[in-house]
């Protein structure tokens, strides 16, 4: 987090992370859409659409005094560009882990969250994490449990971790999601359109 005193605004660097097609660009999309910020999200896509470095946006709160501007990412989920990672989770404030709640994902994902988890090491306990089960209108046969993912014994180890469900696609509970993560760093704010 950065304090701009002479300016009164707090910067704050958000990303969106977990394995490739699990709905990351499409929750930022959504989130973006429903801010009317869709012109200020950029994207590194190759040719078939898919996000080559990271996507990012920057989305603006005037308070009464102070400025909250939040910076935000996607790292690349796809293992062939999983070098670009590193750079943009440095000074991370906030995660938003976007799980793909279909069962044949379930790998994918666990292995996303090591990777997470072994880049900051024991500072990631100290974090702001919300895990996101993106596509829960899945059919209960296509889709694992929460506790598949991750015990309640482990959850215990962090110290600001919060569990939802969205589905990025039509935009439900992205908005919700995002007013978590930023109420656990700022907890008496409500960001308004």
């Amino acid at each position: 987090m950065i304090f701009d005193y002479n300016n009164k605004e707090i910067q704050i660097k958000m990303i969106f992370y977990g394995p490739a097609m699990s709905g990351k660009t499409t929750s930022i999309k959504s989130l973006f859409n429903h801010f009317n910020k869709m012109n200020s999200l950029k994207s590194i896509e190759n040719s078939l659409g898919r996000t080559l470095v990271f996507d990012f946006g920057v989305l603006k709160f005037e308070g009464k005094d102070w400025t909250l501007k939040f910076l935000i990412y996607t790292a690349t989920g796809q293992d062939f560009y999983a070098s670009t990672r590193t750079a943009t989770l440095k000074g991370a404030d906030g995660i938003i882990f976007v799980i793909d709640s279909n069962y044949e994902s379930l790998d994918r994902n666990k292995r996303s969250w090591r990777e997470l988890n072994d880049f900051f090491r024991n500072k990631i306990y100290d974090i702001p994490i919300l895990i996101a089960f993106n596509k829960y209108d899945l059919e209960d046969s296509k889709k694992f449990k929460e506790e598949d993912f991750i015990s309640k014994e482990d959850l215990e180890k962090y110290n600001k971790v919060f569990l939802t469900k969205t589905i990025a696609i039509n935009g439900i509970g992205v908005i919700e999601s995002f007013q978590i993560i930023i109420n656990s760093i700022f907890p008496n704010i409500t960001l308004k359109k």
